[in-house]
């Protein structure tokens, strides 16, 4: 079969191979795939920064596809479904954090794309555990920002709770940024969009799915704005999703006191400076946020199931498998808002 394959460390060493189609036994399920989302991550591989992959690998863990194989031990999936994949592929199974099913805290969790092949493939293997059956009305493009989608799901349902007298403010027009301001609305919450100047087209993106406020920081003020929308108090909660340290620090002194920030972005930096007092002194909950757990999944394929969530604006290019590289520098590009490759 077809795969984009990551084969050595460093700047790109990315090239599209063919090797053996994998084969399934006791608990794991084949995969046709549909779609691959491109990922950020995908893209930190791309560029060497990203070291958690395990080299030579075959990237993509957000995707979509209908199963065409299954192992002697599955017994709920079967051939024909169509399915969608959480991307834990191995756990430990006897940590703290297995036994309460928060895979995503185990430290010997494989995951799909990054230790073990993924699905920028024509085929990808996933164990039953992981495997979701679609509702008929979720499509294989809608399928395949599940992963992404539920994500904001367990940073924004699980790690916090958001209430529907809630002022929202998310900073990032991404597409966490964007699902993460949905996952808000779907819970009711005035939301609060925080962008650049280079984002204005994501940002009306955004406000034509429903968000509230759209703000570019670099033409508009930021805490007038907060301010006056919440009679000087603050908003309740914060979802930094851009991972930059100016926004981090420009959202800290917008919670109001006893808010809730959560860190949803990752930084390029393994230590950066931190406005600890205005989490010290506003008595704020800095709330850190990991990927997501197989309750994250169900959450986000009952958003998808009943519409509250619009992928399709957020799909903006598609390209075969052949031409990965033309999605991934697209992506890179930064003038689409989600690039999928189609399998």
């Amino acid at each position: 079969m077809k795969a984009v394959m990551k084969t050595n460390a460093g700047y790109d060493q990315m090239e599209l191979v063919e090797i053996q189609t994998p084969e399934v036994k006791e608990d794991l399920v084949k995969i046709k795939v549909a779609y691959t989302g491109i990922c950020g991550t995908d893209i930190h591989t791309f560029t060497g920064e990203y070291r958690n992959s395990k080299t030579p690998v075959i990237l993509g863990h957000e995707f979509s596809g209908i199963v065409v194989e299954v192992g002697e031990d599955v017994h709920k999936v079967k051939v024909g479904d169509r399915v969608t994949s959480e991307t834990t592929y191995t756990t430990c199974g006897q940590c703290e954090y297995c036994l309460e099913k928060d895979y995503n805290l185990c430290s010997n969790r494989k995951g799909i794309g990054t230790q073990v092949n993924g699905s920028m493939a024509e085929y990808v293997v996933s164990r039953e555990e992981s495997v979701h059956v679609l509702a008929d009305n979720i499509s294989y493009e809608a399928a395949a920002l599940t992963e992404p989608l539920a994500c904001c799901v367990h940073a924004g349902m699980e790690k916090t709770l958001i209430n529907s007298e809630d002022t929202v403010l998310v900073f990032g027009p991404g597409p966490i940024g964007l699902l993460q301001c949905q996952v808000a609305k779907a819970q009711g919450a005035f939301v609060i969009l925080a962008g650049i100047t280079k984002d204005q087209p994501r940002l009306e993106l955004a406000k034509s799915m429903g968000v509230d406020i759209v703000v570019d920081i670099l033409k508009e003020d930021l805490t007038e704005i907060v301010m006056t929308k919440t009679n000087g108090y603050g908003v309740d909660k914060v979802f930094e999703c851009s991972g930059a340290v100016p926004a981090l620090n420009q959202g800290l002194p917008l919670v109001k006191k006893k808010g809730t920030f959560v860190q949803v972005g990752i930084f390029a930096q393994k230590l950066n400076p931190l406005d600890q007092e205005a989490v010290v002194q506003r008595e704020i909950i800095y709330i850190g946020t990991r990927s997501q757990k197989p309750s994250s999944w169900h959450t986000a394929l009952n958003l998808l199931e009943r519409n509250k969530i619009d992928t399709d604006k957020m799909i903006t290019k598609v390209v075969p498998l052949e031409k990965w590289r033309e999605g991934f520098e697209a992506v890179m590009a930064g003038n689409e808002i989600k690039v999928m490759i189609q399998s």
